[in-house]
């Protein structure tokens, strides 16, 4: 992907990116207790698209936000777009109580059910 916007080199790794990305915690929607509110998936994807199409050429997501709706909306978001056009996307791994990790799932805090904490877990 090329850009016109400045952009500064990651390290080592030889990935320039541009010095504004585009940040994807809000687009996880409204149902879990660290959300921002409920959020229009359409305008979501427009906002993506408008930043990708304005230059910007990472995308910071985890599947934290919004238990995974987040990194649901950047995938339709970037689905249309050309892969050489597509932006880098940044993404989170190794927290122990995120509801992608199975054994956990049950003391994720949503917002719409009942949690509570636990001990932590033994490694």
């Amino acid at each position: 992907m090329t850009t016109s916007l400045p952009t500064t080199r990651l390290g080592r790794t030889g990935m320039n990116l541009t010095r504004v990305g585009f940040g994807a915690w809000a687009i996880g929607g409204g149902d879990w207790a660290y959300a921002w509110g409920d959020q229009d998936d359409a305008a979501s994807i427009a906002a993506i698209r408008h930043a990708v199409e304005s230059g910007v050429n990472w995308i910071d997501t985890a599947a934290v936000y919004g238990l995974g709706h987040s990194e649901e909306v950047v995938a339709a978001a970037l689905a249309g777009i050309p892969e050489a056009d597509r932006p880098y996307v940044f993404t989170k791994s190794g927290r122990p109580d995120c509801p992608t990790t199975t054994s956990a799932s049950s003391r994720w805090p949503r917002a719409s059910g009942t949690w509570t904490p636990s001990s932590p877990r033994s490694t």
